[in-house]
C-alpha cells in the first residue's frame, strides 16, 4: 500500500473523481476564459493529497495547503512522480483557525493586494463533516462530537446560526468575508442553497452565483447517500443573495441529463405549515399519518399510515379522522406518486396554493390512490379503511367497520360506523364520484380483497386470519416472512403475484395523472 492509499483508508478521505475534477476545471475556464490558469491564482486549501489539483497546468499559480501533515508528504511524494506542483506551494494549514499571517509569503501577497485578490480562485473540495452526536451522518460520512467548533465558528456564529454545525459552511464563510472580491470554485451539497437551516447564511453570504452542475453523491468516495453533490462558481465580488439557478445536471458517467431549477425557498411557507392547519381533535380516529411534518423527499420514506400513533416509539405526525380525512389523503399521496431520487433528495414541499380544494377529481384521486397504499393493519384495532361492501367481497363474515364505503358513498354515521341503518348522529356529507383512472384502481383492489375471501374462506374456519383484512393483512397473508420476521417479496401464489401485480400498475398510472398536479397546486415549485 502506498503513502495515499494508507492516508485514504486511514481518513476515510473524500476524494473527488477524476470525471468531476476535469468537469469542474472546464466550468471555471468556460465562466473565466481559456487562459483562466494563466491569467488567475489557484488555492485549495482543503486539499487532502490533492487530486482537486489535477489537471491544472501552471503549478507557479498553484497553492495546496491542508491539515494534516500526512496529506503534505503524499503531495510531495507525488510531485516527486511527476505532479504538476511546486513544493514551496505546498504547505500544512489548519484553515479554520490558523491565522492568514502563517501563509507563504507569495499567497499573503495576493490575498492582501485588493487587485491581486480579485484574480484569486479558491478551489476546493470541503470537508462535509457535521458536528453532532450521532454515530452516523446520512449516506456521507460521519458526525464527529465538537468538530465544528473552531475559532471560525466561533467568529462567525452569529452569520451562520443553522449552518453553523457544517464544515464546508465555515469554508466558504470565511473565505467570503476575508478573501473579498475573489473567486470561490467549489464543491458541496446543496444545503447552503436550498436548506431551511441555512437561511442566515444566505442573507450573509452575498455572492453571485456564476454557474452550478449537479451530479449524484455516490460517485465520490466513501459515500453512500442518494443526493447531489452541486460543483460551485461564486464571484464574491458582486453582492447577490442568492433566489434560483438554472444547474446543469450530469448521470454518474458524466452524461449531460439537461437543467434543473434550484431556489432558496426563502420566500416560501413549508408544507408543514400546511399540515398543522388541519390537525383537528375528533371522536373517532381512523389513523395516524407519521412523518409527514418533514419537508423535502429525503424523509419520504417515513411517511406512512398506521392504525394509531401507539405504535410509533417517537409519534412526529397527524390523526386522520373524519373531519379531515381528504387533507390527510391529498397529503399522502402528494408525497409518494413522485419516486424520491439523488436529484430531488433535496427538494423542499411546500404550503399549496387554495386551487386544489376545487379540484373534487384530484381530491378523490389522492382518496383512491391512499386506500391501496396505507399501512393499516387489523391486529392494531379496528380497520376503518376497507373500500368495498361485504357483498361486493363475497366476505366471509360482517365488517367491524363501514366507515369508508359510507364516506365515499356520501353518508358517515358518528360513532357507530358498524350500522348504515342507524339514523341518529347522521353526518351528510358529499358522494365521491372517481375519475375512470381511479375506478381501475378499485376495480384490481377489489379483485385482490375477493381472492382472499375467497382462499380463506375454503380454509377450515378463519384460523385467525382476519375478516377485517387490510391491504398489508392482504399481503402478510400471501407473501409471509423470511426468518428475519421481513415480509417477503413475492408469494408462492402465481394468482395472488398476478393480482397484486395488477394493482400496482393501476396504482402507477394513477400516481402518473396526481403528479402535474402536485406542481400545479404549488406543492413543488417547478
Amino acid at each position: 500500500m502506498n503513502r495515499e492509499q494508507d492516508v485514504r483508508e486511514r481518513k476515510g478521505s473524500f476524494f473527488t473523481p477524476q470525471i468531476w475534477v476535469e468537469l469542474s476545471q472546464r466550468y471555471i475556464a468556460e465562466t473565466l476564459g481559456d487562459n483562466w490558469q494563466d491569467e488567475y491564482y489557484v488555492w485549495d486549501c482543503a486539499a487532502g493529497t490533492g487530486n482537486l489539483l489535477t489537471g491544472l497546468t501552471n503549478k507557479y499559480n498553484v497553492w495546496a495547503s491542508t491539515l494534516d501533515k500526512a496529506d503534505v508528504e503524499v503531495m510531495k511524494d507525488r510531485i516527486q512522480n511527476g505532479a504538476n506542483l511546486l513544493e514551496s506551494h505546498v504547505f500544512q494549514f489548519d484553515f479554520l483557525n490558523d491565522s492568514f499571517s502563517k501563509l507563504p509569503k507569495g499567497l499573503q501577497d495576493i490575498i492582501n493586494d485588493p487587485d491581486e485578490r480579485k484574480r484569486l480562485v479558491v478551489y476546493i473540495n470541503p470537508p462535509y463533516a457535521e458536528g453532532g452526536s450521532s454515530k452516523q451522518m446520512r449516506g456521507s460520512g460521519e458526525y464527529k462530537t465538537g468538530v465544528e467548533r473552531n475559532k471560525t465558528h466561533d467568529k462567525y456564529h452569529a452569520k451562520l446560526a443553522g449552518a453553523n454545525r457544517e464544515l464546508f459552511a465555515q469554508f466558504l464563510i470565511r473565505v467570503f468575508y476575508e478573501i473579498p472580491a475573489c473567486k470561490i470554485a467549489n464543491f458541496s451539497k446543496l444545503k447552503n442553497l436550498s436548506g431551511a437551516h441555512f437561511k442566515m447564511f444566505r442573507d450573509n453570504f452575498k455572492a453571485k452565483l456564476e454557474k452550478l452542475f449537479v451530479c449524484p453523491a455516490n460517485t465520490f468516495d466513501n459515500v453512500n447517500g442518494q443526493f447531489p453533490i452541486g460543483f460551485f462558481i461564486w464571484n464574491t465580488g458582486i453582492e447577490e443573495h442568492f433566489t434560483s439557478i438554472e444547474a446543469d445536471v450530469f448521470n454518474g458517467r458524466g452524461d449531460f441529463l439537461g437543467v434543473k431549477r434550484i431556489v432558496s425557498y426563502d420566500y416560501s411557507s413549508y408544507f408543514s405549515n400546511w399540515v398543522n392547519s388541519f390537525k383537528v381533535k375528533s371522536e373517532l380516529i381512523i389513523g395516524w399519518l407519521e412523518g409527514i411534518t418533514r419537508n423535502d423527499f429525503q424523509h419520504n420514506n417515513i411517511i406512512f399510515i398506521v392504525n394509531s400513533k401507539s405504535q410509533i416509539a417517537v409519534p412526529r405526525g397527524i390523526t386522520i379522522c373524519l373531519e379531515n380525512l381528504i387533507e390527510c389523503c391529498v397529503c399522502f399521496a402528494v408525497r409518494k406518486v413522485i419516486p424520491a431520487d439523488w436529484l430531488n433528495d433535496r427538494d423542499q414541499f411546500l404550503y399549496p396554493n387554495d386551487s386544489w380544494k376545487a379540484d373534487e377529481e384530484f381530491q378523490n384521486d389522492c382518496l383512491a390512490y391512499t386506500l391501496f397504499n396505507n399501512n393499516i393493519r387489523s391486529q392494531y384495532g379496528v380497520n376503518h379503511w376497507i373500500p368495498f361492501t361485504e357483498r361486493e367481497l363475497n366476505a366471509c363474515d360482517k365488517f367491524d367497520s363501514h366507515f369508508m364505503i359510507s364516506f365515499i358513498s356520501g353518508k358517515v354515521i358518528k360513532n357507530r360506523y358498524s350500522n348504515l341503518f342507524e339514523q341518529e348522529e347522521d353526518t351528510v356529507i358529499k358522494k365521491r364520484t372517481f375519475s375512470e383512472t381511479a375506478k381501475k384502481v378499485f376495480d384490481a383492489g377489489r379483485e385482490l380483497w375477493r381472492y382472499y375471501h375467497t382462499v380463506i374462506a375454503s380454509s377450515t374456519g378463519l384460523q385467525g386470519n382476519p375478516v377485517n383484512a387490510s391491504l398489508y393483512d392482504i399481503r402478510d397473508y400471501f407473501q409471509g416472512r423470511n426468518d428475519r420476521g421481513k415480509m417477503n417479496i413475492k408469494s408462492d401464489d402465481e394468482t395472488y403475484n398476478e393480482l397484486m401485480g395488477n394493482l400496482r400498475v393501476a396504482l402507477r398510472t394513477l400516481a402518473g395523472k396526481i403528479e402535474p398536479k402536485v406542481f400545479e397546486f404549488g406543492f413543488l415549485s417547478e
